[in-house]
């Protein structure tokens, strides 16, 4: 009988155990392996490139810092001479504004004389002067300054207002002219006062008292109706005493009352001792000139000065 031949196949257990491991050694080969260029020598490089540039940029921030350094150092010299600068600039504002106030009252000073000048001009052109008899210690360009007490009767009406700064100065100068004197009084020609506080008693003549009351004086604006009656009347009843020596200084412009005989006889009946008939306070008046002057106020204080052993002084325009 004839024996059968063995069949041989290719795919056997054997075979596919050898495929598999041989296929799993190559897969093991290719996950293990390093795949691309190497950069190991591009990487150096570059390694070094970002040393040299960080060692630039370290220098470049010390050299900042030393400039930097150098910046604060000439700020500060800087900031010093500016504060050195500023000094020295309000010592030379101090030394200009001392300068300035001595200026000042050096003009004002030339403005008095002025004054006085102003009224020997009008006095000797005008004719007019106190009476003879009239006693007289001192007199400043025919204005006695012998008063110990000094009562101003302001016209404080709309035209005075359009040169009171003139009428301010011309204040001031009625003050300083006179030597020596305890107190004064400012009033608008209605009676009312500068300062209310001092009413019925003297403003003290010190510097403080009257630089406030000159301040005070710039800016007063009070109802007025151009005429001294009221005004002399509470001067003369408040502050005219017969045991002191006291002048009034009537300011005006014009004189609006209808007749000038009020303001004669309020200082009739108020000003005259009524044992020697002498008046008891001196009567001065200084007379502006404004767009309102029409000559009334110079003819009643011609007038009235005369009868009160005063002096008239009519400022030029």
């Amino acid at each position: 009988m004839r024996r059968k031949r063995a069949e041989f196949e290719i795919f056997n257990l054997s075979f596919l155990d050898v495929i598999s491991c041989g296929f799993g050694a190559v897969v093991l080969l290719v996950l293990i392996s390093p795949f691309g260029v190497s950069d190991e020598a591009g990487g150096t490089d570059e390694t070094s490139t970002l040393l040299q540039r960080l060692i630039g940029t370290e220098a470049r921030i010390e050299q900042l810092e030393a400039a930097l350094g150098r910046e604060a150092e000439t700020l500060a010299q800087t900031r010093a001479r500016l504060e050195a600068e500023g000094t020295a600039v309000s010592t030379a504002e101090r030394d200009l504004r001392s300068a300035s106030d001595t200026a000042a009252e050096l003009a004002r000073n030339v403005e008095g004389l002025q004054t006085v000048e102003s009224a020997l001009r009008n006095q000797a052109r005008a004719g007019v002067s106190a009476p003879e008899n009239a006693p007289r210690d001192a007199e400043v360009g025919g204005i006695p300054v012998d008063s110990e007490f000094v009562v101003f009767v302001v016209d404080t009406s709309g035209s005075m207002q359009s040169i009171w700064e003139r009428v301010t100065r011309e204040v001031e100068n009625i003050i300083r002219i006179h030597p020596q004197i305890k107190g004064f009084q400012v009033l608008n020609d209605n009676g009312t006062h500068l300062i209310g506080g001092y009413r019925g008693r003297w403003i003290p003549d010190t510097k403080g008292a009257r630089d406030r009351a000159i301040r005070l004086f710039r800016s007063w604006k009070s109802a007025s109706n151009s005429s001294p009656v009221e005004g002399l009347e509470v001067a003369l009843k408040r502050y005219v005493k017969p045991n002191e020596k006291v002048s009034i200084y009537i300011f005006g412009d014009d004189y609006t009352g209808s007749s000038y005989d009020p303001v004669i006889a309020t200082l009739s009946r108020l000003n005259k001792n009524r044992i020697t008939g002498e008046p008891k306070a001196r009567v001065h008046a200084i007379g502006f000139i404004s767009l309102q002057t029409e000559g009334r106020f110079e003819t009643l204080m011609r007038e009235v000065t005369r009868q009160n052993n005063g002096t008239f002084v009519a400022l030029p325009r």
